[in-house]
């Protein structure tokens, strides 16, 4: 009962901290909303009040990181993990924290104290007149984060041992743990070879690790640290630049963006807007044979362009269409591949969190590569429409018309009525990044604001819409900035092994061409889909080709569009892709694993041949202006 109280306090420090980074999410998107206003309609900026808007957005995410803990909400690759008995995911979870998190996590804090004391004895202040001062106080939050991030491990050790049966098996387990540690420890002490080369050994062990699901950002972590301990061409020093890389990602305007994207979907998704789309849109088109299928391409084309949130889209999709169209004698196949790779179209079609993600890692305009991803994805939305109607013309039991008695003008006008409110928010906030009126972040604040009147306007504002909204985004928001810092540590650690030397000797040296490199590299992008998310890939294996994009001259918004299309297609892949679960765990028994592996492959067919047609016909993606 002890431990339990100990945890429920721990927990408690957590949840609190959680709930101040909630607040702040609102605060955040109206101080940016009116920092926007101001400029824009009165000429009127203040660089105090932009940098107060960053150190919001700092605190988001770095007091969301022991909140996302608490609620097991950094990802993993489940696959295998939601089979385990609880005993084992137990003594996974106390494993992941006594080996990655909290080790991880005091050579983090070691050197975060550092760098802090450093500002502090030095009265660091903002480079920009008019800036904030004591430029410490927002490096100290790292330290406190990390804190944080402690407290909530040794909480998750206590409640994962109380919930053991059979405690016999975790402390087996513990044993063996420490007998491999101890041979690797006399392995270095005696300065053994390594067998194979470490960099291949790094990907190895994060992806046995990642398979036996250990949260992505912590196996990133954890692995580079290990490899920083065992290897003498490295050392633990390789970490004292991670905290100002951190403080880096923690400055960039760009990724501003990410929460705030995330909280306009969410309260979108809340407000039962994607619900009135898709009852309307499947009447209105429910007359042609594979309509139903149609229209949830389109709201998930729809939902993309206004959530830009996988999961939300396909979950949303499989509780209210997948019901409607089985009832309607759709082929389940037909209906689970619709459904899945609709939600999917929000990796490629702006806003989209992946292109924000890219043009970060890449080092290019987002508001560019926005403008470029809008002819893939309406290419993908077009291909998926036509292979509808091709299956359901040649097989009209696939995916049968409806009649309906209802009066046809009456459909069209509540089609419209449901339709146009969010077509009008996305023209504004795609419009004004498009215009170059508005940065993405300043667009992505003015688009909370725009959900918000939407939810007003369907009767569904209320304060637990934007208390659910806002702590989802802190969740969200923390896993992705979690994976980021355990990716850049990963990095780190790779290129002292000299594993970008060896990516790029091998790209440039042993290929002949450019297209022999980006089949490669569309490949290998390919094939980790199968295996690990789009945000381990966008963070790790991003980094490794952007030199390599521009040794060869190639244009680089082509390639993060490839990249994007790609990294799309991960989310629909058997065995490990995220929408398939997403839709699996919304639609029960409704539809077999099978039904839905079935139904998918045509659609990942289709997502390779619309990046072929990119491939070949590079300039589409400019047809909305460079």
């Amino acid at each position: 009962m002890k431990q339990v109280q100990i945890s429920y306090y721990l927990d408690n420090v957590s949840k609190y901290a959680g709930y101040l980074a909630a607040i702040l999410v609102v605060i955040l998107s109206l101080l940016v909303s009116y920092d926007a206003g101001m400029r824009y309609l009165f000429s009127a900026g203040s660089i105090a009040l932009q940098e107060i808007e960053w150190h919001l957005f700092d605190v988001i995410f770095l007091l969301g990181l022991s909140y996302a803990l608490k609620h097991d909400k950094h990802v993993r690759v489940d696959i295998f993990f939601e089979r385990y008995s609880p005993d084992t995911k137990a003594t996974v979870q106390i494993l992941s924290m006594l080996l990655l998190v909290i080790p991880f996590s005091l050579i983090f804090l070691n050197d975060a104290l550092d760098m802090t004391l450093q500002s502090y004895l030095q009265h660091e202040i903002s480079s920009d007149p008019g800036g904030l001062s004591n430029r410490w106080i927002i490096k100290a939050m790292l330290v406190f984060a990390f804190v944080l991030l402690i407290l909530q491990a040794l909480s998750e050790i206590l409640k994962a041992y109380h919930r053991i049966e059979k405690k016999i098996v975790l402390w087996r387990t513990l044993r063996i743990v420490l007998l491999l540690g101890t041979l690797v420890y006399v392995a270095w002490y005696n300065r053994l070879e390594f067998w194979f080369e470490p960099v291949f050994l790094m990907f190895a062990m994060a992806l046995v690790l990642l398979l036996s699901g250990f949260q992505v950002a912590f196996v990133f972590a954890g692995v580079a640290l290990f490899f920083a301990l065992i290897a003498d061409e490295v050392g633990l020093g390789v970490f004292e630049m991670l905290p100002y890389r951190t403080y880096g990602i923690m400055g960039n305007m760009t990724l501003m963006a990410i929460p705030l994207f995330i909280f306009m979907g969410l309260i979108l998704e809340k407000s039962k807007m994607a619900e009135k789309l898709l009852i309307s849109m499947g009447q209105l088109f429910g007359k042609v044979r594979g309509g139903l299928a149609i229209s949830v391409v389109l709201v998930g084309a729809i939902l993309a362009a206004s959530t830009g949130i996988v999961g939300a889209s396909v979950v949303m999709m499989s509780l209210i269409a997948l019901p409607l169209m089985l009832k309607h004698k759709y082929s389940p196949g037909l209906a689970s591949g619709s459904i899945a790779a609709s939600g999917t179209l929000g990796q490629l079609i702006p806003p989209s969190i992946v292109l924000i993600i890219l043009g970060d890692q890449m080092h290019l305009s987002v508001g560019d590569l926005f403008r470029a991803a809008v002819v893939p994805g309406l290419l993908l939305i077009v291909l998926y429409i036509l292979y509808i109607l091709l299956i359901s013309y040649f097989n009209k039991e696939v995916a049968p018309a409806i009649v309906s008695d209802e009066p046809y003008g009456d459909v069209v006008k509540k089609a419209l009525k449901a339709i146009l409110p969010p077509l009008l928010l996305i023209g504004a906030v795609l419009g004004s990044i498009f215009a170059g009126i508005a940065s993405p972040t300043e667009s992505a604040a003015i688009g909370v604001l725009g959900a918000m009147v939407l939810a007003v306007f369907n009767g569904a504002f209320s304060f637990e819409l934007v208390r659910y909204a806002s702590i989802e985004t802190v969740k969200l928001t923390a896993m992705i900035f979690m994976i980021l810092i355990g990716a850049t540590a990963f990095s780190l650690v790779f290129n002292e092994l000299g594993g970008g030397d060896m990516a790029l000797e091998f790209f440039t040296g042993d290929m002949e061409d450019k297209w022999t490199f980006i089949l490669i590299a569309m490949l290998v992008i390919f094939l980790l889909g199968f295996f690990i998310d789009f945000i381990e890939i966008a963070f790790v294996v991003v980094p490794i080709l952007v030199p390599i994009v521009a040794s060869f001259g190639i244009d680089p918004i082509w390639f993060a569009i490839l990249i994007a299309m790609n990294l799309q297609a991960s989310f629909l892949t058997p065995p490990f892709g995220f929408a398939l679960f997403y839709l699996k765990g919304a639609a029960g028994d409704k539809v077999s694993t099978g039904a839905i592996y079935k139904g998918v492959i045509p659609f990942i067919l289709l997502q390779v041949l619309a990046l072929g047609i990119i491939v070949l016909f590079p300039e589409m993606i400019y047809l909305f202006g460079k």
